[in-house]
């Protein structure tokens, strides 16, 4: 593999970027409609005034600009291109005056040859601290020896371009359109290899991005997911495939408001309102390493305890424990799995943080001990939105928050009061190492009360009923910036406190969407600290390397059948992210759920990597048990299947924390070669063994899945598909979700029970599907469930499942003692292709095993210890 190239290369990429020019002219602004980039991001220009900046003018319809940058726009001119340690380093000088206030004449570029796989380049005022995300990100000394990537710098007009070394092929290439670099306006441009891309979230959006003139604004929002505007988190990274099957991945680390405009040619323009412009770009080569070089950056997903997988259930309008109780019982009664009992608002005492109401919440404490005698777990909903407005010394949260000055500031130096759910508020500053403490004190002493099990919360983006603040917000240019991209309410402010306040690390402005991931580190560590177990938070608000903390659920969604589809990118986006632990409010959220909906999204829902059902007050109840007894039955069998399926789902979380994988993915990640698997978004996979077609429609009892190439077994052995790599119309009665296994893997699977701690006592069974030449392997990570750090302490099993030549076999790769007592209890092998005479375990004669010839099904009934070794023979 040859070694990095970096060099000043001014006639680098003629043939795309021609000579700079000063003015225009006829030539320079003979430029596609498809390939324009906007001249007038801040405003709509005249011909005049679009002219007056250099640039060229021509009306062409909606999308494209009608104001554009001439081909060859100068900007930057880069110079004294130097070697350092860990790559390179060169000045760029603005050559000609911009139209942006606050402009920076000269700019220090950094570009650092981390890995092998990793280039992180940087642009950064030399005069003047900037503010940068307080992301801990890997330190690297020295550079990459060798590299699959080649760089080049465009010395005039500035620009960076990476290319693979093997083919040529242009990743990046930001001469396409010029640098702009002012105090509270960032824009760069690049071209793209193909149209797909992924990523950029959180957006209620496909899982390939439309390229043709789409904006995508990232700003954290209170806001129920529609199409097309600014949500919960923001994750500036993007995956883009190209051809051949090879991926690539691209990461701003930047949290300020942004928009990433997406254009036919294809190209991207990355604009922001401050900070630094701070890159990584990851070479893969395939899909599944730009994930993992993604997280190694970001941070590898936190391990959640063995109980968060099974089912949870909550509903705002449990409005007391007896309420709650009942919900329990009926649940019980009705012989449904439930793992985790959730409480909404109701619990509060007039909606407050850290109370509980005395009257229909009295036996509270008692309630909650009541669900862990019986196996259950307890979470309840916390708000970041501390109440203000008792007489002093009446509610501690802030009293103490006010005493030792946590919570953001205002203008004048005082904290800034909002408006949420309890009247006026106050809002901590996670940034704060005091607010850490100060949070870890309320936590201990809530749950020294009521010994909860996690903490779900929510408002985080922030969220604010009063645009700003109580009093408004201040005129300045962090209120209103010379740029605002296209947050929903047009305003920075819209719906969250002012973008001026203060908090210790910088203003709002920058720290804005960080919100939600500093109040996750805080609560993720104060659960930690208090339990002394693996804590289990979820969180509406995100950011990049939030998965690190906690897990997301995507937040007010509608009972409707679009919303259902939706669920299915936005779980794989998130992965992707880098935050497996996700999932969709089972049924909806708001408004009135249908029976059909219901076993619909429920199916589903048992394929979410996190499930829970949740809904609205004053909307239909729709808890299981609360439908006819067909849907019933038909949810029962979704959440057993689940409960069956979670010895293989755990390991999959415990691949993701260990090795930066994928719990649940998108067919592109396995099959990357196949490009009809690249917009393939109403299929999800668990790990690469399992794929779920799922009914995303009304009225259908029939859906078509794409099976890429290979043979593909009913998860129950009934039926088998050999596919070239094709759509297949399954059946898929209201009763059913079809679920496939892929030849070559091996599950393990758990008699279900009515909850985990059941669950996990119970008998295992292998599921095997053999390829044509009779292989398959799969793995069991196993431990005690809750423990921290149980595996970087050694103190779990990890065993190795391998089929080849007409035998079954484990392989303990690593051994403690959680597995003892329970038995492998039955074997059933996929594709075995002729009858077996015999089948040994251990070398005994199984004497009642069965085989069907129409399946090709062996079932092996078996009796041998799970902690053990073991070999299973046919013959």
């Amino acid at each position: 593999m040859p070694g990095p190239r970096v060099a000043v290369a001014a006639a680098f990429l003629a043939l795309l970027v021609p000579a700079a020019a000063r003015s225009p002219g006829a030539a320079g602004c003979e430029v596609p409609p498809g390939d324009r980039f906007d001249c007038g991001p801040e405003r709509l220009l005249s011909r005049a005034g679009c002219e007056a900046r250099g640039c060229c003018y021509a009306p062409a319809g909606p999308g494209p600009p009608w104001c554009f940058f001439p081909r060859g726009y100068r900007s930057y001119r880069a110079e004294n291109l130097t070697a350092t340690a860990s790559g390179y380093t060169a000045r760029l000088r603005r050559v000609a005056a911009s139209f942006l206030p606050g402009d920076v004449g000269s700019l220090r570029l950094d570009l650092a040859l981390e890995t092998p796989t990793r280039l992180r380049f940087t642009l950064r005022d030399p005069a003047r601290q900037r503010y940068e995300v307080p992301l801990p990100t890997p330190r690297v000394s020295g550079r990459a020896a060798s590299t699959l990537y080649g760089v080049q710098v465009n010395q005039d007009p500035f620009g960076i371009v990476v290319y693979r070394q093997r083919g040529g092929r242009v990743l990046l290439n930001t001469t396409v359109a010029p640098l702009f670099f002012a105090d509270q306006f960032l824009q760069i441009s690049t071209s793209l290899p193909s149209h797909f891309i992924s990523g950029l979230g959180e957006h209620l959006t496909p899982l390939v991005l439309n390229t043709a003139w789409t904006r995508v604004t990232l700003w954290n929002r209170d806001m129920a997911p529609v199409p097309q505007v600014n949500l919960y988190g923001s994750h500036p990274f993007y995956l883009g495939m190209e051809d051949g099957g090879l991926a690539h991945g691209v990461f701003l680390l930047n949290s300020n408001a942004m928009d990433v405009l997406l254009q036919p040619s294809p190209a991207l323009t990355w604009r922001t309102t401050g900070g630094i412009l701070d890159f990584y770009v990851f070479l893969g080569p395939d899909p599944k390493s730009v994930v993992r070089q993604y997280l190694d950056v970001v941070g590898f997903p936190f391990m959640p305890p063995y109980w968060g997988l099974g089912f949870h259930l909550c509903r705002w309008g449990y409005s007391s424990t007896a309420i709650t109780r009942q919900v329990v019982t009926n649940m019980t009664a009705a012989r449904f799995p439930l793992d985790v009992q959730w409480n909404d608002l109701d619990y509060m005492d007039a909606k407050r943080d850290f109370t509980f109401n005395k009257n229909s919440f009295k036996d509270y404490p008692e309630m909650v001990q009541e669900f862990h005698r019986r196996g259950l777990r307890y979470i309840m909903i916390v708000d970041p939105g501390i109440s203000s407005s008792g007489p002093p010394g009446t509610y501690k949260p802030y009293d103490e928050g006010l005493k030792r000055g946590v919570f953001i500031r205002n203008a004048t130096g005082q904290p800034l009061i909002g408006k949420v759910w309890p009247g006026p508020t106050a809002f901590p500053d996670f940034t704060n190492p005091e607010t850490h403490e100060w949070w870890y004190d309320m936590v201990k002493d809530f749950h020294d009360q009521v010994p909860f099990d996690g903490l779900w919360i929510d408002m985080n983006e922030p969220s604010n009923f009063v645009e700003g603040s109580q009093d408004g917000c201040p005129n300045n240019s962090l209120e209103q910036p010379p740029y605002v991209p296209g947050v929903f309410g047009g305003r920075l402010q819209a719906g969250t406190i002012c973008a001026s306040s203060q908090q210790y690390l910088s203003s709002h402005y920058n720290l804005h969407s960080l919100y939600g991931l500093t109040e996750a580190i805080a609560s993720h560590d104060a659960l930690l600290r208090v339990r002394g177990r693996r804590p289990f938070v979820i969180s509406r608000s995100t950011f990049a390397g939030h998965g690190r903390y906690a897990g997301h659920w995507t937040g007010d969604v509608g009972s409707d059948w679009e919303q259902l589809y939706y669920s299915v990118p936005e779980v794989l986006l998130f992965n992707l992210f880098g935050v497996p632990l996700v999932g969709a409010d089972i049924c909806g959220f708001v408004g009135d759920t249908s029976e059909e909906l219901c076993v619909r999204w429920t199916q589903l829902g048992a394929f979410y990597p996190f499930m829970r059902n949740h809904n609205d007050h004053g909307a239909r109840p729709q808890e299981p048990y609360a439908f006819s007894p067909a849907a019933q039955a038909a949810m029962r069998n979704a959440l057993r299947l689940r409960y069956s399926l979670l010895p293989f789902l755990y390991t999959l979380f415990h691949r993701a924390h260990s090795t930066g994988e994928t719990v649940a993915r998108p067919l592109f990640l396995e099959f990357p070669k196949d490009p009809n698997t690249w917009a393939v978004d109403r299929q999800l996979m668990w790990g690469g063994g399992l794929l779920v077609t799922p009914v995303l429609e009304p009225g259908k009892t029939k859906v078509s899945g794409y099976f890429p190439a290979g043979t593909w077994y009913s998860l129950f052995g009934d039926s088998t598909i050999h596919s070239k790599g094709q759509w297949i119309l399954l059946p898929a009665p209201l009763d059913t979700i079809n679920v496939h296994v892929r030849a070559g893997h091996i599950l393990p699977l758990q008699e279900p029970a009515f909850s985990t701690a059941e669950s996990r006592k119970k008998g295992m069974a292998l599921v095997v599907a053999l390829t044509p030449d009779g292989f398959a392997r799969g793995d069991l990570f196993w431990d005690d469930g809750e423990s921290w750090q149980s595996f970087e302490k050694g103190d779990y099993t990890e065993i190795l499942f391998l089929a080849t030549r007409g035998a079954v076999l484990s392989q303990l790769l690593w051994a403690s003692a959680h597995l003892d007592g329970v038995l492998l209890e039955a074997v059933t092998v996929l594709g075995v292709t002729s009858p077996p005479r015999q089948v040994l375990a251990n070398g005994a004669l199984v004497g009642d095993f069965s085989y069907r010839s129409d399946t090709q099904v062996l079932r092996v009934p078996v009796s041998l210890p799970m902690w053990e070794q073991f070999v299973i023979s046919w013959s």
